[in-house]
């Protein structure tokens, strides 16, 4: 192999850019798919819309295009410093693990509310989930979202119960957001080609979810799904009956058999007994 060819090649259509594998960068070059994934968006003047990690713009062009203003989240330097000079665009260049969620909202929506954000983007896959769990406290703030993640990630968060993709993850997001798979996404559809298959999601936050406290449903789900194979007895029966939890519960099933709404009723009950 030639010293060249050992060199990590430019995106095409990217400038000369170099994509990072540690930001885990794979640009979107399909022009069909970006086209599906536009629509499902929808974007429209006026939209608070945010993208996370724009790139070189793939998605970022044709939604600008319809929405005419667009804020962009990027954590690489040099692709911040193209998007900052395009007027069109607000650029936050961070890693969007440290953005405050609640004071983008207030900057673009206010303070009362309005039609709140529209979140977007095709997320890394090394962090997807963190991403995901970072925006959770801030659903309420949210009109939606739609994000390009690995499609057995995707499977996980719409998962029914009662399958091998339903999860600790597919609990969480299904507490809090109704989603659908809205684009399925072929590895040849970026470039470079990524290993794995993807697919865009639309999240859409329960407008009423119910009440209970997040962190102790992290927790109770964590505990539940940490042995999978065993039945919850021997798992979850312990962290109930040490929380002194009044609700009554098949504990003879695998975790992956308990529906969300009763994952959300312990967690309910949980929340509000002595530990």
């Amino acid at each position: 192999m030639s010293r060249d060819a050992r060199r990590p090649r430019a995106v095409a259509g990217g400038g000369g850019h170099v994509a990072r594998k540690r930001f885990g960068q794979n640009f979107l070059v399909d022009q069909g798919v970006i086209g599906d994934i536009v629509r499902a968006i929808d974007p429209r003047p006026g939209q608070c819309l945010v993208e996370i990690g724009p790139g070189l713009g793939a998605l970022t062009n044709p939604v600008v295009r319809l929405s005419e203003r667009l804020t962009v989240i990027e954590l690489d330097r040099d692709l911040a410093a193209r998007l900052r000079a395009r007027p069109e665009l607000t650029v936050i260049e961070s890693d969007v693990l440290k953005v405050d969620v609640d004071a983008l909202a207030d900057d673009l929506v206010g303070h009362d509310g309005g039609s709140g954000l529209r979140l977007i983007g095709n997320l890394p896959y090394n962090i997807s989930s963190p991403i995901l769990f970072h925006l959770l406290p801030w659903a309420h703030r949210v009109a939606d979202q739609h994000f390009m993640l690995q499609k057995e990630v995707v499977d996980r968060m719409v998962a029914a119960p009662g399958g091998k993709d339903y999860s600790r993850l597919s609990v969480m997001m299904q507490w809090r957001y109704d989603m659908e798979c809205v684009v399925d996404v072929p590895p040849d559809a970026f470039d470079p080609p990524p290993k794995v298959n993807s697919a865009v999601v639309r999240m859409v936050p329960h407008r009423h979810p119910a009440p209970l406290d997040p962190k102790v449903l992290e927790e109770l789900v964590a505990v539940a799904f940490s042995q999978r194979r065993k039945i919850l007895r021997h798992t979850l029966g312990a962290w109930l009956t040490e929380r002194q939890v009044p609700v009554a519960f098949d504990a003879q099933r695998r975790a992956e058999e308990v529906p969300v709404s009763e994952y959300v009723a312990l967690a309910q009950a949980a929340s509000t007994t002595p530990t």
